[in-house]
């Protein structure tokens, strides 16, 4: 089986890339494959532009950018998004990423006569957030049944796609950060477990 890791961060010495890395070290470890799209690196632009609107409301052929995002998703198994947490959302980075690659007629299907439909049905997710802030941060304010609101229902759910694993690793800026690494590695690891059940882990 084949995952594709979309990494948001700036600095590839970030906890944020050192999680992707032990994420794929636990699909070699298991048997799978895995490709790494690293936006930052790679330049994305993350701009939703009157072009990619054309797209939405014209069904327009898309930039060639975005047909190559949705060609690796495409060649996929499952989706494993891992990005910090900025302002108890993801970055503009993979918020733009998901703006322009998910789009009309690749990921749902709907005009101004007819109801949507979700056509990434066949898509495990998988959702490693990284926050400074502690557990205790999250619960008083409610970011992380709002970020799950948002992200794995807002986005992920709309399209069909199966939000499989959906990790708040919190506290990162602490000695936590060794414990975010063996579960990302448990993680690759179990990707794709037969058995594998849904998890909404806070860290």
């Amino acid at each position: 089986m084949h995952a594709l890791i979309v990494v948001a961060h700036h600095d590839p010495q970030s906890l944020t890339h050192s999680i992707a890395l032990q994420t794929a070290a636990g699909l070699v470890e298991a048997g799978h494959t895995y490709e790494v799209a690293d936006l930052a690196a790679e330049g994305f632009d993350p701009r939703y532009t009157a072009a990619d609107h054309l797209v939405h409301r014209t069904r327009a052929q898309p930039p060639a950018d975005v047909l190559a995002e949705q060609a690796r998703i495409d060649r996929a198994d499952a989706l494993v998004l891992v990005f910090p947490i900025y302002w108890w959302s993801m970055p503009g980075l993979l918020k733009g990423w998901i703006d322009r690659v998910f789009i009309n007629g690749w990921a749902i299907d709907y005009g101004p006569d007819t109801s949507v439909v979700k056509k990434l049905r066949h898509l495990n997710v998988h959702l490693l957030a990284l926050g400074a802030a502690d557990d205790s941060a999250f619960d008083r304010h409610g970011y992380a049944k709002a970020m799950r609101t948002q992200i794995d229902y807002g986005i992920f759910d709309y399209c069909g796609a199966q939000v499989v694993t959906s990790e708040l690793l919190l506290d990162s800026e602490s000695d936590q950060a060794q414990v975010h690494l063996k579960k990302a590695k448990a993680v690759g690891q179990a990707l794709f477990a037969a058995d594998a059940q849904p998890s909404r882990n806070r860290s």
